[in-house]
């Protein structure tokens, strides 16, 4: 089978990938989904860039013996995912690129120092992420919610408060936008209609800045649409990985 490593966002870890596991297997593809570090089982981190996120990536593909696999990244994983592209631009045979975004402008600037404030602003105050995980979650998804939403509180409480907050310092550094014009694999820009974290508009536009890149939007979504709406981001990844890898037309 042909081996898709997922990688999940800032404030969960890769449980969020479970609904995938068996209609992936069935169309013939392998899901990898990886704990980034700080994640998961893994201990906490107290430093974290996108460099060391990416060579950790690549130290576990290396470890499994896997050979040209799929990225799938959301989110941050979506930018661990393009900084993957750039270090080694003919490792993989395709990437999805889902609710993410190619940068995060200025570190140093007001929204972004705003946004680090936000962020953190409740664990100052005293409150735990596990705590927080049903509103989040709720800010997260759109208007039909998650079939998945106890996976989901569950994930989102686990990450350890100095892991999230390494990793939200680390969010505001990100920028791979000099990078996008030089991919050459397919790549398919997945998108929520209606999620504020990484608007489908600016998705588009990712999009149009990479060469020959799928737009595509699933309606009434927000920022999880794995586990928002499976069935559609099932069917809209595994559609493009078909016509792509197994030339299915």
């Amino acid at each position: 089978m042909t081996p898709v490593v997922m990688l999940h966002g800032i404030g969960a870890d890769s449980r969020l990938w479970q609904p995938q596991r068996v209609p992936f297997a069935a169309r013939g593809y392998e899901a990898v989904p990886l704990d980034l570090p700080g994640y998961g089982a893994r201990p906490p981190v107290d430093a974290l860039d996108f460099e060391t996120m990416a060579a950790d990536v690549e130290a576990a593909i290396a470890a499994r013996g896997l050979q040209r696999p799929v990225l799938l990244g959301h989110s941050m994983g979506g930018m661990v995912a393009q900084t993957l592209l750039r270090r080694r631009a003919d490792a993989y045979s395709a990437a999805i690129l889902c609710a993410t975004s190619p940068a995060f402008g200025n570190p140093s600037g007001d929204f972004q120092r705003e946004f680090v404030a936000a962020r953190l602003r409740p664990l100052e105050e005293g409150r735990t992420l596990a705590e927080l995980a049903p509103d989040t979650l709720a800010a997260l998804t759109g208007p039909g919610g998650t079939p998945f939403r106890d996976l989901a509180i569950q994930a989102l409480g686990a990450t350890s408060p100095e892991t999230f907050r390494v990793a939200v310092r680390t969010l505001v550094t990100f920028d791979e936008r000099a990078n996008l014009g030089a991919i050459r694999i397919p790549v398919l820009c997945l998108a929520g209609e209606v999620d504020t974290n990484a608007p489908a508009p600016m998705m588009q536009r990712l999009a149009g800045k990479i060469p020959g890149a799928t737009y595509v939007c699933l309606p009434n979504t927000g920022h999880l649409p794995n586990i928002e709406a499976p069935d559609a981001f099932d069917a809209a990844v595994l559609d493009f990985l078909d016509r792509h890898l197994k030339g299915n037309r």
